[in-house]
């Protein structure tokens, strides 16, 4: 669906070229420039104001330039609306200059960022079997999230994919509504697509400055690269349909999975800012940001993040965050996918809601059916069986290998060792190595009707998109087939699959879920929380095939893995809470998420991680989403703009630095006493505790009057005293403070322990984890 006019934006990158000689080509980057307080934010970014902020943005550059008509040649992003600043090609001269100016705050390179269901929301209790709604499901009492409008910062969206049509069972778009739809590229938008928005002056400054037009891509990547909102990646689609998508039957990957796809706020209303492409970067970011807050979005979503936490005042997303929070807009990123491994936790401000990824009570079964009766378990996503539900002849790689291949190509089943002869009307017995898919691909092309990939290691199964019936066996389910292969004269094979449901144990941990600590801020626990992120079902581009490159198949739903697959789960589930609550504040709604979250599985024992160890809050926050409870949670741990800004004064931000996040002059309290673990946060954490400390925290009721008794599962060597121990809360809305003490026992060790403390009135049980470490802490690998 692409057109001349919809191509890669080369004009864009030869402007930026245009004024520039080769030898500055090196010199020159790209860089988002933060300047101090403003007030256009206070008028809603009119026109006339973002064209006077321009001419600012201009002139105080044209003041490091010595050129006006330069300075507007560099500059390709005027944030005009909630955020003061440009963005800008430089010269490392220049931003040493601008780097000095009293009215800007930051000059910011501009960073990469990385991109990071049909039984999710059943497994969370919104559905039962069948897809009945109960009463007391979150989905009815929030109208399926009617009328809340989402926002994501992702790679686009593919507008014909049905999760995204279904304007006839939607009114008319709410009027608070301020966005656009951008239609390049035949995009279209309607009743239930309502916005549509690209941004990649950024992608371009970044390609501009490497001295090459078209980055060097694949031809997959490249198809990514459209000047619109069309996703032809397949990210963004899946992300805003899990998030809220409409209700599609008969939803699935080759079989797989099969149901009805619909996402957490099915009824809301649906925004795309296209901002990777596929690489993310900081300007297009921060620029897109600018533009959702203005355009009246209620929930932010954003699957994507540095590779490592970074510092807060040039993190583009905790920057834009801020400015979305401070405007009543909830902002839910990914956790990142770098586990298990310790401090690899992203997006870690404590504005923003963090999600790690774990499992759901599914797998997709591909089971192996010998000659001898025996039958083994194996696992893929092609589910359908071998043709005609027979028998085939099974035959080893190596035993179809062309003439002139290599035995030990042939043994993996690499497509060119193989002879299409010998292969025709069998099973393939492969070793595993290489792509997969490619394998069954080939093998589907020379006229096999089925594949088995063996495991040589004990390693992890992974299920993939396959071109003919496969089954991905275990490392001894391999040798048994094997030992059956050269011990039957003609061993043949049948391959069938379903969908197992309930019999798995979950949640558990994903394995790439990235872990804490918060490697920036220790006293901020991060992830918040954990929700379904493997093998998650949702809408895809038809732009390119299920498994990437070289895939020829269009589909509609594809099945992905990631943090970036549970955050937009808690995204569904915050745009219900916001139509339920519109009056709470974005840190009401994660309170809501995190007191009200589980730490034991659907088999009623505790959480595990992919090891098969006891996950610990570092893996997944309080606990895996529960989203009925979170519509009643009792009490809230509120935080407001002032708690957020004394956070910044509290990890030692000059005025000057706060000026990124907050237009107007604030002056920070008096730093006695005070501790980063005292911010009103959902969960508790103490870091290197050497004697007493004394925490503070304030709950408000959003329920039902009550009285309410604290209990607590006391950390390992931590004694911990609660004062007072009951609260009395008589109306809505009233607010009371409690105090916690901590103190280290002389047993106490210098590792991380954990335990919580729970507030229950018999009907409400609102709890936070307790994260203690004490001295010189060494984190254990999760």
């Amino acid at each position: 669906m692409k057109t001349a006019a919809t191509v890669f934006p080369t004009v864009l990158v030869l402007l930026l070229l245009s004024f520039q000689t080769p030898s500055a080509l090196a010199a020159r980057k790209s860089y988002v420039v933060y300047l101090g307080r403003n007030s256009h934010g206070v008028s809603k970014g009119t026109v006339l104001n973002g064209v006077e902020m321009s001419r600012t943005y201009h002139k105080l550059l044209a003041s490091c330039m010595k050129s006006k008509e330069k300075a507007k040649q560099a500059i390709f992003y005027s944030y005009s609306s909630h955020i003061n600043g440009f963005a800008a090609i430089l010269e490392d001269e220049e931003v040493e200059q601008l780097s000095s100016h009293p009215e800007v705050v930051l000059v910011s390179p501009n960073d990469e960022y990385e991109l990071q269901t049909t039984r999710t929301w059943e497994f969370m209790g919104l559905e039962e079997s069948g897809g009945h709604v109960p009463d007391d499901s979150i989905w009815k009492k929030a109208r399926f999230g009617e009328d809340v409008i989402i926002g994501n910062l992702d790679t686009g969206v593919w507008p014909e994919s049905p999760s995204f049509d279904c304007s006839d069972t939607m009114g008319d778009i709410p009027s608070r509504w301020k966005g656009s739809c951008d239609t390049s590229d035949g995009f279209k938008c309607n009743k239930k697509l309502i916005g549509a928005k690209y941004f990649n002056k950024g992608f371009s400054a970044a390609a501009a400055t490497t001295g090459r037009v078209v980055p060097n891509l694949t031809a997959a990547d490249d198809a990514s690269v459209t000047s619109s909102a069309r996703d032809e990646a397949g990210h963004g689609s899946h992300t805003l349909s899990t998030a809220g998508g409409c209700f599609v039957p008969n939803a699935n990957l080759l079989g797989s999975a099969n149901g009805t796809a619909k996402g957490g706020s099915p009824k809301a209303r649906l925004a795309t800012y296209k901002v990777c492409w596929p690489s993310c970067y900081a300007a297009d970011i921060t620029a897109a940001f600018d533009a959702a807050i203005q355009d009246g979005v209620d929930i932010l979503s954003l699957s994507l993040g540095s590779s490592g936490a970074r510092e807060y005042s040039s993190d583009s997303i905790a920057i834009g965050a801020f400015h979305a929070v401070r405007n009543g807009i909830t902002v839910v990123c990914s956790a990142g996918n770098s586990g298990p491994y310790a401090s690899t936790v992203t997006n870690v401000a404590p504005w923003i809601l963090t999600v790690g990824a774990s499992t759901v009570d599914r797998r997709f079964v591909s089971s192996v059916t010998l000659g001898n009766g025996e039958q083994y378990k194996g696992f893929s996503f092609h589910t359908n069986t071998s043709p005609a539900k027979q028998f085939y002849p099974l035959i080893r790689g190596v035993d179809a290998k062309s003439a002139d291949a290599d035995d030990s190509d042939a043994k993996y089943c690499f497509p060119e060792a193989l002879d299409s002869s010998k292969v025709k009307g069998k099973v393939v017995f492969c070793m595993r190595g290489g792509s997969d898919v490619e394998k069954s691909q080939g093998i589907s092309q020379a006229g096999g009707v089925g594949v088995i990939l063996a495991n040589s290691f004990s390693t992890s199964i992974s299920p993939q998109a396959h071109f003919v019936p496969t089954s991905m066996v275990s490392k001894q389910d391999s040798d048994s087939i094997a030992s059956y292969i050269s011990t039957t004269q003609s061993p043949e094979a049948y391959l069938s699959g379903e969908t197992e449901i309930g019999e798995v144990v979950a949640p558990v941990m994903a394995s790439f879920s990235s872990v804490g600590p918060n490697r920036l801020t220790s006293e901020i626990l991060k992830p918040d929380i954990t929700a379904p992120g493997m093998y998650i079902l949702a809408a895809y581009t038809e732009s390119v095939g299920p498994t990437g490159g070289g895939d020829n198949r269009r589909l509609p739903f594809n099945i992905i893995s990631g943090t970036s697959m549970s955050c937009p789960h808690v995204t569904g589930i915050a745009g219900l809470l916001k139509t339920i609550h519109p009056d709470w504040s974005p840190a009401a709604i994660r309170s809501a998420i995190m007191t009200t979250a589980t730490t034991t599985s659907n088999k009623g024992e505790a959480i595990l991680t992919s090891s098969g160890s006891n996950a610990t809050p570092f893996n997944y926050g309080a606990g895996h989403v529960q989203p009925n409870k979170a519509m009643d949670p009792g009490l809230v741990y509120d935080l407001n703009l002032t708690d957020h800004l004394n956070f910044l004064c509290y990890i030692g931000y000059s005025s000057t630095q706060i000026s990124m996040f907050y237009d107007k002059s604030y002056q920070c309290p008096a730093k006695s006493n005070t501790s980063l673990s005292s911010i009103n946060y959902p969960s508790i954490t103490v870091t290197e505790l050497s004697g007493e400390i004394t925490l503070t925290r304030t709950l408000k009721n959003v329920g039902t009057p009550g009285t309410y008794t604290a209990t607590v599962r006391a950390p390992t060597g931590i004694s911990i005293g609660v004062e007072p121990e009951t609260l009395k809360f008589e109306k809505s809305n009233e607010e009371k403070s409690f105090q916690i003490t901590l103190k280290p026992e002389e047993t106490a060790g210098s590792e991380y322990v954990f335990g919580q403390l729970t507030w229950s009135d018999g009907v409400h049980n609102v709890t936070s984890p307790i994260t203690v470490s004490r001295a010189e802490n060494r984190v254990q690998l999760m």
